[in-house]
């Protein structure tokens, strides 16, 4: 039988938000484990695109909204953290992209003009033109208008690893999951046989939550799933472009990001509209079929002719609301020892931190000493997320 262990957060799931608290927590002086049943960072994080948003894609309609506000702050505490002077040290961590863009294919109409003239959106939003275009959109026959964000668009895979290195020796890969009880309350998990006492527990598990907490026999904080079917294009002459696609609505019709591969190429990672709803219900053939159509209108001067095309069907897991709607902010919700949280985006993983941190705070929670842990398997380290589904 392994060897009893203790600490004082306990935190379940490897994915940016567990990694982030893990590291913020351990800076505090708290001890922590955080243990995870796959490779670090596998499940929602490494599929997300990199964008650390700043709201702006949310006040399409010409007003900030409660998801624009709560996000807004966001990129500054991951530049700050990139610099190695926020409130973790991610020097290291590959930023693939210092801007993201919104990108007018055409004249603007709508809605869009009411967002440009907004007083609220108009310091966040910048105009381009010339050699400051994006080098996808650096082209004769490009006739749109391009804005630049002041948000930022990092290598996931990069950010994973760098957060391992700030666990330290905290981590733990494991199979299987259980309560631990004492009188019919929650004092800890055990984790392949071995009990692990914590003051606090912390699912961070994203789709994973839900049946953790059906363990538990727990059947709130509800769980609720909003997928997408994402799309991916690799290609020679595939070069870098990180932007929201305009389309006249309250999304972006398209999002696009770049992530360079091994062999020195680049490939394309398509989200926003084109993802949802109607992507989703689509097929892998017709929703390719779909980004051909509209790669094909959008950037016309690409030659896409020996490109290679696949999809990935992603969950994002969440706190439920009415009508499948998306959360604001990150949630936190506490039962007793036990916090079972989401942080909805990646950008809002730091916001994630900031509510378990003011939790314990309240309740008074302070380091305690506990025995070194001893050596422990680790879980791997994803790979990105095109690994397996492009030759």
């Amino acid at each position: 039988m392994p060897e009893s262990l203790s600490t004082d957060v306990l935190i379940v799931g490897g994915g940016v938000a567990g990694l982030w608290l893990n590291a913020r927590l351990r800076r505090l002086g708290f001890a922590t484990l955080l243990v995870d049943k796959g490779a670090l960072g596998g499940g929602q994080s490494v599929k997300s695109q990199g964008i650390i948003h700043g709201g702006t894609k949310y006040a399409l309609s010409g007003a900030l909204t409660g998801a624009s506000e709560a996000i807004a702050d966001m990129p500054r505490r991951w530049r700050e953290a990139l610099e190695g002077k926020g409130e973790l040290d991610l020097s290291g961590v590959r930023l693939l992209s210092d801007a993201h863009y919104l990108w007018s294919p055409g004249t603007l109409a709508g809605n869009l003009t009411s967002f440009f003239a907004s007083k609220a959106v108009r310091s966040r939003v910048g105009q381009v033109k010339g050699d400051e275009l994006p080098p996808a959109l650096q082209h004769p026959r490009f006739k749109g208008k391009v804005y630049r964000l002041s948000e930022l668009v990092l290598d996931v895979p990069s950010l994973i690893a760098r957060l391992a290195e700030l666990a330290g020796d905290s981590l733990l890969a494991c199979e299987r999951i259980e309560p631990l009880l004492d009188d019919n309350e929650l004092v800890g998990l055990r984790v392949d046989g071995r009990e692990i006492r914590a003051q606090r527990i912390v699912f961070s598990a994203g789709g994973g939550t839900a049946e953790l907490l059906a363990s538990l026999g727990l059947q709130q904080p509800a769980m609720q799933r909003r997928p997408l079917h994402m799309v991916i294009v690799k290609a020679p002459t595939l070069k870098p472009l990180y932007a929201h696609c305009l389309g006249g609505g309250t999304k972006p019709r398209i999002t696009v990001t770049s992530h360079p591969t091994a062999d020195g190429e680049w490939l394309w990672y398509l989200g926003g509209d084109l993802a949802e709803a109607d992507g989703v219900a689509r097929d892998e053939a017709t929703q390719i079929a779909a980004a051909k159509k509209e790669l094909a209108e959008l950037v016309p001067w690409i030659d896409l002719s020996s490109a290679q095309w696949a999809t990935l069907r992603i969950d994002r897991a969440e706190p439920a609301q009415s009508a499948l709607a998306r959360p604001d902010n990150a949630f936190l919700a506490e039962q007793g020892r036990l916090l079972v949280g989401w942080p909805t985006k990646l950008a809002l993983s730091p916001d994630f931190s900031d509510r378990v941190e003011a939790a314990l705070a309240r309740d008074g929670i302070r380091p305690a000493n506990h025995p070194a842990l001893p050596q422990l398997p680790r879980p791997p380290l994803t790979g990105p997320f095109w690994e397996g589904l492009l030759p």
